[in-house]
């Protein structure tokens, strides 16, 4: 999906750079998901199981356009 190409490479743009290794591993795991779960969790509709996921999800929600 567009959109989540997007926000991804948003986080890319503007966290990536700063972030230490273990966010940076968090980012990778989140990119194994599903697009639909990711859709669903970046619209709000769902949240992941995962913490740390869940944290970057809303942090990536957060940046910027």
């Amino acid at each position: 999906m567009r959109e989540l190409d997007q926000l991804m490479l948003r986080y890319l743009d503007r966290a990536w750079a700063q972030d230490s290794d273990a966010q940076r591993g968090v980012f990778l795991q989140l990119l194994d998901g599903e697009d639909d779960k990711l859709w669903r969790w970046f619209m709000g509709y769902e949240s992941p199981e995962n913490a740390e996921i869940a944290a970057l999800v809303e942090r990536i929600r957060q940046l910027p356009p």
